[in-house]
């Protein structure tokens, strides 16, 4: 009798595979290929948890202008925080997508873009009362691929860099001297600047209990204007539909506040405002429930 032929489980003979198969040596490809993508999404999501963990710490920072003394130091110190993640983070970033589809690994660093906007747009406002721009962010991610790697790209130096690459007809120099940026879609700044609203509110209410009861009223303004701008819009999309609900929510807590202060402020003491404001049983959270029952 021949020798019987070795079975899989399924009962099938096993057949040698052929590593010079044209086949082979494409789904080896294949594979590299997908590993080379898998392995930067989780570098490009490790980075993006540092920047959010950072963004958030400048936010909280910059909360303490409502009750600090020396608001240029606090404006300062923040400052110099973003600064930090634009050099040690988004330039990780830059890098990590050169040669790439921006929208390809977009939901990998989303979270820390839009914290990171958030706290942008928050320091903006704290110096200057306006919303920071698209453009202004996208300037602030932009990095040259020299030795001076890790510095926000002047416009200006950038404009006579491009002149003189032009100038050049090796390729080799022009890649030296060029840019990487981290692209930021303009749904991931709408996005950044709706978590804004809650952080005003936040503010309006800490300036309360450090006595400062105009910030209130201009916080309020402003958070109609927002209100206004993105209610413009259509249907963009399911998550700036949710921010915008919170939007709202954030500003009829900071009107209600303004009420209380208009018609209640004279009769109770400046000291005990902020805990009027922050109770459970205020007109606050019982006008927001409310609202938020019916809806």
């Amino acid at each position: 009798m021949s020798k019987s032929v070795k079975r899989s489980r399924k009962g099938e003979p096993k057949v040698p595979l052929d590593e010079n198969s044209p086949v082979i040596q494409a789904f080896r490809l294949y594979q590299s290929e997908l590993d080379t993508r898998h392995d930067k999404h989780e570098r490009l999501v490790k980075i993006s948890r540092d920047i959010t963990i950072d963004s958030k710490r400048t936010i909280f920072l910059l909360q303490r202008v409502a009750g600090s003394d020396s608001e240029s130091q606090v404006l300062d110190e923040a400052a110099e925080k973003l600064e930090q993640i634009q050099k040690t983070k988004f330039v990780l970033i830059a890098e990590e997508l050169q040669h790439e589809d921006p929208y390809r690994f977009i939901r990998a660093y989303s979270p820390g873009l839009q914290e990171y906007i958030e706290a942008v747009s928050f320091f903006n406002y704290i110096k200057s009362k306006k919303l920071v721009s698209l453009k202004a962010i996208q300037q602030d991610l932009i990095f040259p691929k020299n030795s001076d790697k890790g510095q926000p790209c002047d416009p200006e130096n950038q404009a006579e860099k491009v002149q003189s690459q032009e100038s050049n007809s090796t390729t080799s120099q022009s890649e030296q001297t060029g840019t990487i940026e981290v692209h930021v879609p303009p749904i991931e700044y709408m996005l950044g600047v709706a978590d804004l609203t809650g952080e005003l509110m936040r503010l309006a209410i800490n300036s309360v209990g450090a006595g400062n009861l105009d910030i209130p009223f201009e916080v309020c303004d402003f958070l109609r204007k927002m209100q206004s701008g993105f209610q413009s819009f259509s249907y963009v999309s399911r998550d700036v539909k949710r921010k915008l609900q919170t939007l709202n929510q954030s500003l009829r807590k900071v009107e209600t506040a303004c009420y209380t202060l208009k018609v209640r402020g004279s009769e109770i003491p400046k000291h005990m405002l902020v805990d009027v404001l922050s109770s459970p049983f205020s007109d606050i959270h019982m006008y927001t429930d409310d609202q938020s029952m019916d809806e």
